[in-house]
């Protein structure tokens, strides 16, 4: 498995050469950049990334919360696949091969099922450029009230019956209500991309990698038995104090869980 960590991260470590350089140089094998604003930057980005030896296997989408797949607005709807298809074209500019998706959100507004019915609506209208450009919408299990249980979100996923609607498993987002080895297990092979991260079930907060209660070597042997050799990227706060630090901090503590 390769380690990756999400670009944000490194935020504070200077110019895009500066933070790339920290990050090789620290043992890492890939960046997880969110949307850029202009396609100069993207290209910029992915030229240092060749240059410096990083991948960038995925990107993260970045308007799905505010402009949900899953609105009952079609105007917000509408503008919220225009958003990802711009994170899609940005993916396929980068070499990434997918595209971090929060598939819809439920809320006092909109119900479960209507959240269920126009976010499928959503991505099947997305799906032609996905196609067209060979990059996978990789759908995030995340605090969104949606998709609370892996059999639901296994069945969802095989609804579109498309190679290029897959899952994006967050290891520590699952300990709210779930245990991310049985997610593992039944995800199974659609899981192409990991994020990783620590939760205090007690605190119900995120906490440092080996802070927590992830029993990593649990997670490990599940990717495993499911075939997964992907990337594990790092989602996390940077220290307040340090960056640099933080960013060895990061790699070291990757390498125990993934050796685990």
């Amino acid at each position: 498995m390769k380690k990756g960590i999400c670009y944000a991260s490194s935020s504070a470590l200077g110019s895009h050469r500066e933070r790339m350089e920290i990050i090789k140089d620290a043992g890492f094998d890939g960046i997880e950049p969110g949307q850029f604003e202009t396609r100069d930057e993207v290209a910029q980005v992915a030229s240092l990334a060749q240059e410096i030896g990083l991948e960038i296997p995925s990107i993260m989408g970045g308007t799905h919360w505010q402009l949900p797949l899953s609105a009952t607005d079609e105007q917000t709807r509408l503008q919220g696949i225009a958003g990802i298809q711009n994170a899609l074209r940005q993916a396929a500019a980068m070499g990434a091969d997918a595209v971090l998706v929060v598939p819809g959100v439920v809320s006092e507004e909109v119900s479960y099922d209507a959240a269920y019915e126009i976010s499928q609506k959503s991505i099947h209208e997305l799906l032609p450029l996905a196609e067209e450009l060979g990059v996978m919408m990789c759908l995030e299990n995340v605090w969104n009230k949606f998709l609370l249980s892996p059999l639901e979100m296994r069945d969802y996923i095989d609804s579109f019956a498309s190679p290029l609607v897959q899952a994006y498993f967050d290891v520590g987002n699952i300990l709210l209500y779930g245990y991310p080895e049985q997610w593992v297990a039944i995800l199974g092979e659609r899981i192409k991309k990991v994020h990783i991260k620590d939760f205090n079930v007690s605190t119900r907060q995120f906490v440092g990698l080996l802070q927590g209660d992830v029993d990593y070597p649990k997670v490990m042997q599940a990717l495993r038995s499911v075939g997964y050799d992907g990337y594990i990227t790092a989602e996390l706060k940077t220290y307040p104090q340090f960056a640099r630090q933080f960013i060895y901090d990061t790699a070291a503590q990757m390498a125990a869980i993934i050796g685990s």
